[in-house]
């Protein structure tokens, strides 16, 4: 008998029954168990609560004098992106700017030769994303500031906050300064400084529900 049929033989009698008996494989093939879904979160942004925010400016004469101005009509929001990191985005009105109690003054600021409101009516500054952490530790904000037309990179440099919940309990205050010459406000250089500061108080509305 030769190895062929003794192989035969041997099938033959361990029988159907037994190879049946054999563990099957098709558990080893099964595909894998689907991962648990990831649930993604939108955040709505954070708006600018205007009645309790302050959005104004400072420009100093030659003679030392500091004139401060304001925007009465502003807006602004946060955008809360998706690895956390904010973005903020202001809009200032400059029809409604104003030199509290020197009308005259808040005539020139309205002119065509310092905000040229008829002609631009909005100031704006769109941040680059930052971590929130900045509002707490305090820190500068790196972005782009639109003014008559012209836009050029500003930096918005945010004060240590004075609570544990800066927007809400108190103040985010924050002071961009820029040299008015590189935006087309070239007048007034023997009466009036270049540098012109921009200073946000900041009060967040109400926080957004998850």
């Amino acid at each position: 008998m030769n190895a062929w049929q003794r192989g035969l033989l041997l099938a033959l009698a361990i029988g159907p029954g037994t190879l049946a008996a054999r563990p099957a494989l098709a558990p080893l093939l099964a595909p894998p168990a689907a991962l648990p879904a990831v649930q993604v979160v939108h955040r709505a942004p954070l708006v600018l609560d205007t009645q309790r925010s302050r959005l104004g400016f400072e420009v100093r004469s030659r003679l030392g004098q500091r004139i401060e101005g304001s925007f009465p009509h502003f807006e602004g929001r946060i955008e809360v992106l998706s690895d956390g990191r904010h973005q903020v985005h202001l809009k200032m009105y400059t029809r409604s700017v104003e030199i509290p109690g020197k009308p005259r003054y808040t005539g020139w600021m309205r002119g065509e030769e310092f905000f040229d409101a008829a002609r631009h009516p909005v100031v704006e500054f769109d941040s680059l994303p930052y971590d929130p952490a900045r509002v707490d530790q305090g820190g500068d904000i790196e972005g782009r500031l639109m003014l008559r037309g012209v836009s050029h990179p500003e930096t918005l440099r945010v004060e240590k906050a004075e609570c544990a919940r800066p927007g809400y309990d108190c103040d985010v205050v924050s002071r961009g300064t820029v040299l008015r010459g590189r935006y087309g406000m070239d007048n007034w250089q023997l009466a009036l400084s270049d540098r012109v500061t921009f200073v946000l108080r900041a009060r967040l509305s109400e926080a957004p529900k998850p």
